[in-house]
């Protein structure tokens, strides 16, 4: 069976090559979207047979199918050669059971996403796996692209670093100085990528990138680029599959650039064209308080829009105040019958340090999430006999020294409610035996 995707405007509906080099519609310049065949795809399996085919792929070592995203090959990028696919095997990512942490907040059927556990330690591997095969397809037909660049605070450059030295293609990463963490900042480095420190937030890099990619031959790897939106869409997909197609009430994912709840929509909204599923998840969108204007445009029924100037935020990655897919994401929040909550960094600090207790490793963005989650179930809009999924985007292991520093409680402005920083003693037995005895076993 022949399948087949597309670019298509998401205002006027104009069509255009997935190998085109193009962002925005000539015409209108409204956002552009991949769009499948949906026709071809029901006529090449029912429900049950696509069920049946992604289950028996996971984890296979088949090249490329045991990745979580290519193993969704049909429903992602159908037309592009396997020879061409650059893949670390990435997805299929646990959904760890919180069932501890659930019952303490008051949500027993809790899940977390935890699609860090990657190949660069973010759930950006999804999309840049997709991308970055796509430029490689596109270098082998002839066309003229030099570099792959992207503006990023910090997961986005090192997925697109490891991807593009493991096709052969050089990348440009423009990122914000002195805003991305340690961790962060050495993985575009040590993969080989020009890395360029700007003294601007994330949106002077993107406005920069978006300059630059104006030239044909440097192609745009940010998220306003649907290719990428394709690969992250399979993080819905895997939800479901791993609790045996069964649909989560709700799910929460803290968002800044707006990509990531575009994809979680895209793959939902398939699954229930293709009839895998007959309902789709109430989706909570969770920002920083410090980088909100998804949340302020929430509070007005998305009837106002203002870009913010986003302050300093300990979740770095969503540290953005004119996301680029914002019209997107109002879409999927409307079909979804979403909603938006925003945390204080005390909030989002304490919450992922609170996980912490129960066995997780949040990463500030993952605490963001949750603190949202908490503020939902005071309010009553999530219920607690409802199946929650909290999608966790990064690995806390990236942002070790936001969990230094709580827990030696140096974060400004904030009371580490949880803090369990290191006892200093005199090597002796009494001194060891004292200590214990004082933490109470």
């Amino acid at each position: 069976m022949s399948f087949n995707c597309w670019y298509e405007c998401i205002r006027c509906g104009k069509r255009y090559s997935i190998y085109d080099v193009i962002y925005r519609c000539e015409d209108c310049g409204g956002l552009l979207e991949v769009e499948h065949d949906v026709d071809a795809l029901k006529e090449g399996h029912s429900a049950e047979e696509w069920k049946e085919l992604f289950d028996l792929r996971e984890h296979t070592r088949r090249f490329p199918y045991g990745s979580g995203v290519w193993g969704k090959k049909e429903w992602v990028c159908p037309q592009l050669d396997n020879d061409n696919i650059v893949s670390m095997y990435e997805g299929n990512s646990n959904i760890y059971n919180a069932h501890l942490l659930g019952a303490q907040i008051g949500v027993p059927d809790l899940w977390v996403k935890l699609c860090g556990n990657s190949h660069t330690g973010s759930f950006k591997d999804l999309g840049m796996t997709v991308l970055v095969s796509a430029v490689k397809q596109m270098r082998a037909d002839g066309k003229d692209i030099k570099a792959i660049a992207c503006a990023s605070t910090g997961d986005t450059s090192a997925a697109l670093a490891a991807y593009a030295a493991a096709s052969e293609i050089p990348a440009v990463i423009l990122l914000p100085r002195g805003k991305v963490s340690t961790a962060q900042l050495i993985q575009p480095i040590a993969n080989g990528a020009l890395v360029l420190s700007l003294d601007t937030d994330f949106d002077g890099c993107m406005k920069i990138v978006q300059e630059l990619a104006e030239d044909p031959t440097i192609y745009l790897a940010n998220s306003m680029n649907s290719l990428r939106i394709e690969g992250q869409k399979t993080v819905g997909i895997e939800i479901v599959q791993q609790h045996n197609w069964e649909v989560p009430d709700w799910i929460v994912l803290p968002t800044g650039n707006l990509g990531n709840v575009s994809a979680l929509g895209k793959g939902f909204l398939l699954m229930k064209e293709l009839g895998l599923i007959d309902k789709l998840p109430r989706i909570a969108c969770a920002q920083s308080d410090q980088a909100n204007p998804l949340y302020l445009s929430f509070l007005t029924d998305y009837t106002e829009y203002k870009p913010v100037a986003a302050k300093k935020t300990l979740a770095s990655a969503i540290q953005i105040g004119n996301p680029v897919s914002y019209e997107r994401a109002v879409r999927i929040l409307r079909s979804f019958d979403g909603v938006v909550e925003q945390v204080s960094e005390e909030e989002l600090a304490n919450a992922a340090a609170r996980a912490d207790r129960t066995g997780l490793y949040c990463c500030p963005h993952t605490g963001v999430a949750l603190g949202a989650l908490i503020k939902l179930l005071d309010k009553g809009v999530i219920q607690s006999h409802e199946r929650v999924v909290v999608i966790s985007t990064a690995h806390g292991l990236k942002f070790s020294n936001f969990k230094v520093d709580y827990h030696n409680m140096r974060l400004e402005g904030i009371e580490s409610q949880y803090a369990n920083p290191p006892v200093e003693l005199e090597a002796s037995y009494e001194a060891v035996l004292k200590a214990i005895g004082k933490r109470k076993l």
